[in-house]
């Protein structure tokens, strides 16, 4: 379905962002893949996707937190690939801590990676996206970018930040073959989570087990973490013909959270 068409997916080189760089990959997208983690690592992830599917994978290590960097990765993708056609903007960090006492420090690293990247990608894409009258942008957004929970006002606020210039972007490509749509995920087993988890069993003094139990019974229905497998799949079909008049909007996949 994807052949011949070229993809960033930022933070890609785990979790989310790998689940869905795998899926594009496997419907025969080039793919440049971004992140952080040991190079050796990344290496053997990038040849595997190579191999596996037949399709061209680069890594570009660009520093999500400058939009100089962001921009940069964009056209550095043009110049080698002559096209970009998918951007998924997956890049984030979380911290957690009451409002009063949230380091100042934290709030402007979140808001830069989670929001102020999108926001750069998107600007350097949409002019040659526009130009092959075909483009897909998909933000990852999350749950958190449609309700709020306690201690997280930075990734919160970040999160409703990138939902609202999704709506904008799906506004002002409307038209010209490019749609801008956000992919709002419930919780996924990602290292940020784990993180999460592993915070509940030391407060409560319980096993990972039980604390993940915890974690989704108290936000997501379904108790049954979304799969980073799942969202490659929603992120392809916003990418597919039939979702050629979806812009602009979110789609949850979150198990009922935001159903409540």
């Amino acid at each position: 379905m994807l052949k011949g068409k070229v993809s960033i997916v930022t933070g890609s080189t785990s979790g989310i962002g790998l689940g869905i760089a795998k899926e594009l990959a496997r419907l025969g997208a080039d793919l440049v893949l971004n992140g952080l983690g040991d190079a050796g690592a990344i290496e053997k992830i990038r040849i595997g996707i190579e191999r596996e599917h037949s399709v061209r994978v680069v890594y570009d290590g660009a520093d999500m937190s400058t939009g100089e960097a962001v921009r940069g990765l964009v056209a550095a993708t043009v110049e080698r690939f002559g096209r970009l056609d998918i951007l998924v903007n997956n890049a984030g960090i979380q911290f957690t801590a009451p409002v009063e006492e949230f380091p100042a420090a934290k709030w402007h690293a979140i808001l830069d990676i989670n929001l102020s990247a999108a926001f750069h990608g998107i600007a350097a894409a949409v002019p040659q996206m526009k130009k092959q009258h075909w483009g897909r942008i998909v933000n990852i957004a999350s749950t958190h970018g449609l309700v709020a929970s306690t201690h997280k006002a930075a990734y919160v606020a970040a999160k409703h930040g990138l939902v609202g210039l999704t709506k904008v972007v799906g506004l002002e490509t409307a038209g010209s073959g490019v749609t801008c749509n956000a992919v709002c995920p419930g919780w996924v087993r990602t290292p940020l989570v784990e993180k999460q988890i592993s915070d509940i069993a030391t407060q409560r003094g319980i096993n990972q087990k039980e604390a993940a139990k915890d974690l989704l019974a108290e936000k997501q229905p379904s108790l049954d973490f979304v799969s980073p497998s799942q969202l490659g799949g929603t992120v392809a079909f916003l990418c597919s013909p039939a979702a050629d008049q979806i812009t602009g909007t979110t789609i949850s996949v979150d198990g009922g959270w935001t159903a409540q």
